[in-house]
């Protein structure tokens, strides 16, 4: 049973259970100084929260016979003051079938809305190979809950013969605007991929590209990956949470880099270059994982995912993650849109010996090495 016809069918159990509890009442207090005909109207007014035009309807037309039929049980059929109290009912029962109506309007022109911004989003998503370069690849996109609107969460793939890199990235904002500006980041990263020799670089132009298309309040946070060097792994972080290093042995390092502004808002982003080895893997994610609460309100503690991170095909390792998302948020159902990349060094290691051999100095990093957070 969907969650909509469950509420549905309490709503109808409410609006049924007020209105007979009403009636019995009424009959046993008959002859009282008090008539309750005039709370039945309570009842479609519930029904109209959940319930069709066509199901107010009924319980609107139960309402205003059951304060008809209250005249007999009442004694009051010559009153005029009975005569008011059907107009009563019978004017706020029509009330709340107009509410259904508008209610049930809006409901499907906003449902409209959701379904485009998802089909639009699931459309600039791209399909991300299997393998680029010596690089494994498994990408994954989880939407948000039923009542969220659609965000910019992205990701998106460049490979060459000189290049591979990555970006995962989260526009501010949401709904088809989010989804616009989405497909633009991935235009530009595309565009400076292959044409910029560094990361940082890409990074810069993509902000050039960007910023006159975003106004004061719209920015992009993204992390971008060039893993073109078999033996190293560059990172450029434009206001993003920092990308997880799972080793070979297990040990968990988040990639702290330089701390850049987001793209549209930043002109300088610096890098930083660690050691990546075969059978390592790295984790790029949205801040949908990271913020990931419990009922409790905690955040989901990321370095607990290195188990399922670094077991099994990549594929297999990015589901068994969602699969502890969802246990973690109440219901499974995520406040924000997640967009993941795990990647893994494919190259064995008699390939990053002979491609160090092929390239002098290639064991010299392209940019300074920096300090990263390292869980245990």
């Amino acid at each position: 049973m969907t969650s909509d016809r469950a509420v549905q069918l309490v709503g109808a159990g409410i609006a049924a259970s007020w209105l007979m509890l009403l009636v019995v009442l009424d009959i046993a207090t008959a002859g009282a100084s008090f008539v309750l005909a005039p709370l039945f109207a309570l009842s479609p007014l519930v029904a109209c929260s959940v319930l069709s035009a066509r199901g107010t309807s009924l319980f609107a037309a139960a309402a205003v016979a059951a304060t008809v039929a209250s005249g007999w049980w009442n004694d009051t059929w010559d009153q005029a003051q009975h005569v008011v109290r059907i107009g009563d009912v019978l004017l706020v029962s029509a009330a709340a079938v107009v509410v259904a109506v508008v209610r049930v309007r809006r409901e499907r022109r906003y449902a409209r809305v959701v379904v485009i911004a998802e089909i639009a989003q699931k459309a600039i998503l791209p399909t991300l190979p299997d393998v680029a370069g010596k690089v494994a690849i498994g990408a994954r996109y989880m939407s948000a809950s039923q009542d969220a609107v659609v965000g910019g969460d992205l990701y998106d793939c460049y490979h060459s013969e000189r290049h591979v890199r990555f970006l995962v990235g989260d526009v501010r904002g949401k709904g088809l605007a989010a989804v616009e500006q989405a497909a633009r980041v991935i235009r530009s990263f595309r565009q400076s991929a292959a044409t910029e020799a560094t990361l940082p670089a890409v990074a810069r132009d993509m902000t050039r590209y960007l910023a006159p298309f975003f106004d004061d309040e719209e920015f992009v946070t993204s992390a971008l990956v060039d893993t073109s060097d078999p033996q190293r792994l560059t990172l450029v972080s434009c206001g993003h949470p920092p990308p997880m290093l799972v080793s070979r042995d297990g040990r968990v390092t988040f990639l702290e880099a330089p701390a850049g502004l987001p793209l549209g808002l930043g002109d300088r982003y610096d890098a930083l270059s660690v050691p990546w080895a075969p059978g390592d893997r790295v984790l790029l994610y949205t801040d949908g994982l990271s913020e990931a609460r419990d009922a409790d309100g905690e955040f989901l503690p990321l370095h607990t995912l290195a188990p399922q991170l670094s077991s099994g095909p990549v594929e297999e390792a990015l589901d068994n993650v969602l699969d502890t998302v969802r246990r973690h948020v109440p219901h499974g159902d995520l406040n924000d849109d997640l967009a993941v990349i795990l990647l893994e060094n494919a190259a064995s290691d008699q390939e990053r010996t002979k491609d160090a051999q092929a390239r002098p100095g290639a064991e010299a990093p392209a940019f300074r090495d920096i300090d990263s957070r390292t869980l245990g």
